[in-house]
């Protein structure tokens, strides 16, 4: 009868390993991946014969890839972050 008594008491003191912090980070980390995508896309020819040169821009070869990374690096902080930490 003990051993049930541990067991459930145990059970009732698990959490869950993110907080809302870490939930709002990865958020954030995923609209700017998302707004990297979407600024990536477009900029092609429905003529295939015809070149577009806008697909060589800034939006879509700098600023573009520049958010996807950025929002990569924000989700790694988001699972590396421990919102229980003193300071």
């Amino acid at each position: 009868m003990k051993k049930n008594q541990n067991r459930t008491a145990q059970n009732s003191n698990t959490e869950f390993i993110f907080q809302k912090k870490n939930y709002m980070f990865m958020f954030i980390g995923i609209a700017c991946i998302a707004l990297g995508f979407i600024l990536m896309s477009g900029g092609g020819s429905n003529d295939p014969n015809v070149f577009n040169e806008e697909i060589y821009n800034f939006r879509r070869i700098r600023l573009a890839p520049t958010l996807v990374l950025i929002g990569l690096g924000i989700e790694v902080y988001a699972i590396l972050l421990n919102p229980h930490k003193k300071n």
